[in-house]
Protein backbone atom coordinates (compact mmCIF):
# COMPACT_ATOMS: atom_id res chain seq x y z
CA UNK A 1 0.00 0.00 0.00
CA UNK A 2 1.65 3.56 -1.35
CA UNK A 3 2.47 5.72 1.33
CA UNK A 4 -0.53 8.16 0.91
CA UNK A 5 -3.11 5.45 1.55
CA UNK A 6 -0.90 3.93 4.53
CA UNK A 7 -1.62 7.49 6.50
CA UNK A 8 -5.28 7.70 5.77
CA UNK A 9 -7.15 7.70 8.82
CA UNK A 10 -11.11 7.27 8.39
CA UNK A 11 -12.62 6.30 5.96
CA UNK A 12 -16.53 8.09 5.65
CA UNK A 13 -18.99 7.36 2.75
CA UNK A 14 -21.91 9.26 1.44
CA UNK A 15 -24.80 7.43 0.40
CA UNK A 16 -27.93 8.53 -2.28
CA UNK A 17 -25.88 11.82 -3.15
CA UNK A 18 -26.82 11.55 -6.32
CA UNK A 19 -30.70 11.87 -6.84
CA UNK A 20 -30.78 9.53 -10.54
CA UNK A 21 -28.78 6.81 -8.18
CA UNK A 22 -31.21 6.98 -5.14
CA UNK A 23 -34.37 6.66 -8.10
CA UNK A 24 -33.07 3.62 -9.54
CA UNK A 25 -32.88 1.90 -6.01
CA UNK A 26 -36.37 2.90 -4.98
CA UNK A 27 -35.08 5.08 -2.16
CA UNK A 28 -36.26 8.53 -1.16
CA UNK A 29 -33.89 11.59 -1.11
CA UNK A 30 -32.71 12.02 2.39
CA UNK A 31 -32.77 15.60 3.85
CA UNK A 32 -29.60 15.81 5.23
CA UNK A 33 -26.29 13.86 4.07
CA UNK A 34 -26.20 10.10 5.08
CA UNK A 35 -22.49 8.83 5.90
CA UNK A 36 -21.54 5.87 7.10
CA UNK A 37 -17.76 4.59 6.96
CA UNK A 38 -15.89 1.91 5.93
CA UNK A 39 -12.42 0.43 7.31
CA UNK A 40 -9.23 1.55 6.25
CA UNK A 41 -8.88 -2.52 5.93
CA UNK A 42 -11.21 -1.85 2.66
CA UNK A 43 -9.00 0.13 0.98
CA UNK A 44 -6.67 -1.32 -2.07
CA UNK A 45 -5.03 0.76 -4.73
CA UNK A 46 -7.00 0.88 -8.12
CA UNK A 47 -3.25 0.57 -10.16
CA UNK A 48 -4.12 -2.50 -12.46
CA UNK A 49 -3.78 -5.34 -10.27
CA UNK A 50 -6.71 -8.21 -9.61
CA UNK A 51 -9.29 -7.42 -6.50
CA UNK A 52 -10.52 -10.63 -4.81
CA UNK A 53 -14.20 -9.83 -3.38
CA UNK A 54 -16.39 -12.07 -1.94
CA UNK A 55 -18.36 -14.06 -4.35
CA UNK A 56 -20.88 -16.36 -2.31
CA UNK A 57 -22.76 -13.40 -0.31
CA UNK A 58 -25.04 -12.39 -3.19
CA UNK A 59 -24.36 -10.19 -5.86
CA UNK A 60 -22.03 -7.38 -5.31
CA UNK A 61 -22.74 -4.22 -6.95
CA UNK A 62 -20.21 -1.47 -8.33
CA UNK A 63 -20.81 2.42 -7.17
CA UNK A 64 -17.82 4.48 -8.45
CA UNK A 65 -17.06 7.97 -6.80
CA UNK A 66 -15.18 11.05 -6.64
CA UNK A 67 -12.99 10.88 -3.41
CA UNK A 68 -11.77 14.20 -1.19
CA UNK A 69 -8.95 14.18 1.21
CA UNK A 70 -8.88 16.59 4.19
CA UNK A 71 -5.19 17.92 4.33
CA UNK A 72 -5.61 20.35 7.11
CA UNK A 73 -7.40 20.62 10.33
CA UNK A 74 -11.11 22.16 10.23
CA UNK A 75 -11.83 25.33 11.16
CA UNK A 76 -15.39 25.96 11.43
CA UNK A 77 -16.21 28.48 8.30
CA UNK A 78 -13.09 26.91 6.28
CA UNK A 79 -13.75 26.98 2.28
CA UNK A 80 -13.44 22.96 0.71
CA UNK A 81 -10.41 24.36 -1.18
CA UNK A 82 -8.79 25.36 1.78
CA UNK A 83 -8.94 22.06 3.72
CA UNK A 84 -8.83 19.49 1.01
CA UNK A 85 -5.64 18.97 -0.16
CA UNK A 86 -6.16 15.66 -2.41
CA UNK A 87 -8.44 13.63 -4.89
CA UNK A 88 -9.11 10.46 -6.50
CA UNK A 89 -11.87 8.39 -7.97
CA UNK A 90 -12.90 5.39 -6.19
CA UNK A 91 -15.46 2.02 -5.81
CA UNK A 92 -17.72 1.71 -3.32
CA UNK A 93 -18.22 -2.08 -3.74
CA UNK A 94 -21.30 -3.09 -1.88
CA UNK A 95 -23.19 -6.47 -1.67
CA UNK A 96 -26.31 -5.49 -2.32
CA UNK A 97 -28.18 -8.83 -1.25
CA UNK A 98 -26.83 -8.33 2.22
CA UNK A 99 -27.53 -4.61 2.81
CA UNK A 100 -31.50 -5.22 1.82
CA UNK A 101 -31.50 -7.27 4.36
CA UNK A 102 -29.88 -5.64 6.77
CA UNK A 103 -32.09 -2.89 6.03
CA UNK A 104 -35.86 -4.65 6.41
CA UNK A 105 -34.16 -5.55 9.89
CA UNK A 106 -32.59 -1.87 10.27
CA UNK A 107 -29.44 -3.34 11.21
CA UNK A 108 -26.40 -1.14 10.35
CA UNK A 109 -24.77 -1.28 6.51
CA UNK A 110 -21.10 -2.48 7.85
CA UNK A 111 -21.28 -6.36 6.59
CA UNK A 112 -22.55 -4.82 2.89
CA UNK A 113 -20.01 -2.02 2.91
CA UNK A 114 -16.92 -2.29 4.79
CA UNK A 115 -15.66 -5.83 3.83
CA UNK A 116 -12.48 -6.53 2.84
CA UNK A 117 -11.32 -4.92 -0.28
CA UNK A 118 -14.18 -2.93 -0.50
CA UNK A 119 -13.31 0.41 -1.53
CA UNK A 120 -10.49 0.45 -4.05
CA UNK A 121 -9.17 4.32 -5.09
CA UNK A 122 -6.56 5.56 -7.35
CA UNK A 123 -3.42 7.65 -6.44
CA UNK A 124 -4.51 10.69 -4.97
CA UNK A 125 -3.51 14.03 -7.07
CA UNK A 126 -3.46 17.70 -6.15
CA UNK A 127 -6.97 19.07 -5.53
CA UNK A 128 -8.35 21.18 -8.38
CA UNK A 129 -10.59 23.45 -6.32
CA UNK A 130 -14.21 23.39 -6.37
CA UNK A 131 -14.67 24.78 -9.67
CA UNK A 132 -13.16 22.42 -11.82
CA UNK A 133 -14.92 19.56 -10.07
CA UNK A 134 -18.36 20.78 -11.05
CA UNK A 135 -18.14 20.85 -14.70
CA UNK A 136 -15.61 17.80 -15.22
CA UNK A 137 -16.95 14.41 -15.79
CA UNK A 138 -15.55 11.78 -14.65
CA UNK A 139 -16.57 8.01 -15.47
CA UNK A 140 -16.85 4.25 -15.03
CA UNK A 141 -15.82 2.00 -17.79
CA UNK A 142 -16.71 -1.51 -17.47
CA UNK A 143 -15.34 -3.94 -20.09
CA UNK A 144 -14.91 -0.93 -22.18
CA UNK A 145 -18.00 0.45 -22.27
CA UNK A 146 -19.37 3.32 -20.19
CA UNK A 147 -21.42 1.93 -17.03
CA UNK A 148 -21.18 5.53 -14.63
CA UNK A 149 -20.74 8.92 -15.84
CA UNK A 150 -21.27 12.47 -13.10
CA UNK A 151 -19.82 15.35 -12.03
CA UNK A 152 -20.03 17.27 -8.60
CA UNK A 153 -22.72 19.62 -9.92
CA UNK A 154 -25.29 16.88 -9.77
CA UNK A 155 -24.74 15.73 -6.10
CA UNK A 156 -26.94 16.23 -4.00
CA UNK A 157 -25.41 17.44 -1.45
CA UNK A 158 -22.08 19.59 -2.50
CA UNK A 159 -18.67 19.38 -1.07
CA UNK A 160 -18.74 22.15 1.43
CA UNK A 161 -21.72 21.00 3.03
CA UNK A 162 -20.40 16.93 3.21
CA UNK A 163 -17.43 18.51 5.15
CA UNK A 164 -18.98 20.61 7.66
CA UNK A 165 -21.82 17.82 8.36
CA UNK A 166 -18.87 15.52 8.60
CA UNK A 167 -17.23 17.38 10.69
CA UNK A 168 -19.66 18.58 13.08
CA UNK A 169 -21.36 15.39 13.64
CA UNK A 170 -17.96 12.98 13.49
CA UNK A 171 -15.28 15.34 13.32
CA UNK A 172 -12.70 15.33 10.83
CA UNK A 173 -9.21 16.15 10.10
CA UNK A 174 -6.01 15.56 8.20
CA UNK A 175 -5.56 11.77 6.96
CA UNK A 176 -9.67 11.29 6.80
CA UNK A 177 -10.98 10.73 3.16
CA UNK A 178 -14.38 11.24 2.07
CA UNK A 179 -16.22 9.21 -0.60
CA UNK A 180 -18.76 11.58 -1.88
CA UNK A 181 -21.45 9.60 -3.35
CA UNK A 182 -21.98 7.91 -6.81
CA UNK A 183 -24.28 8.63 -9.79
CA UNK A 184 -26.89 6.64 -11.56
CA UNK A 185 -25.74 3.10 -13.43
CA UNK A 186 -24.62 0.85 -10.66
CA UNK A 187 -24.73 -2.66 -11.59
CA UNK A 188 -24.03 -6.26 -10.69
CA UNK A 189 -20.13 -7.00 -10.91
CA UNK A 190 -19.18 -10.55 -12.87
CA UNK A 191 -16.06 -12.75 -12.33
CA UNK A 192 -13.54 -10.94 -14.64
CA UNK A 193 -14.92 -7.73 -15.31
CA UNK A 194 -12.04 -5.36 -15.81
CA UNK A 195 -12.93 -1.81 -14.63
CA UNK A 196 -11.29 2.06 -15.29
CA UNK A 197 -11.66 5.26 -13.77
CA UNK A 198 -11.33 8.45 -15.97
CA UNK A 199 -11.61 11.77 -14.85
CA UNK A 200 -11.89 14.80 -18.09
CA UNK A 201 -11.15 11.77 -20.14
CA UNK A 202 -7.76 10.80 -18.96
CA UNK A 203 -7.53 7.16 -16.67
CA UNK A 204 -6.47 7.64 -13.33
CA UNK A 205 -6.85 3.59 -12.49
CA UNK A 206 -8.48 0.74 -13.51
CA UNK A 207 -8.99 -3.46 -11.74
CA UNK A 208 -9.53 -6.39 -12.60
CA UNK A 209 -12.50 -8.34 -9.95
CA UNK A 210 -12.22 -11.76 -9.14
CA UNK A 211 -14.74 -13.46 -7.15
CA UNK A 212 -13.97 -15.61 -4.70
Amino acid sequence: MSRSFSEIRNVYCVGRNYGLHAAELGNAIPEQPMLFSKPTHALVPFDGREIELPGSRGEVHYEAEIVIRIGRPYEKGIRVDEVVDGMALGIDFTLRDVQSELKKKGYPWLAAKGFLRSAPVTGFRPFPGVGELVSTEFRLLKNGAVAQQGKASEMIFDLQTLVDFSAEHFGIGPGDVLFTGTPAGVGAVADGDAFQLQYGGDVWGEGIIRLV
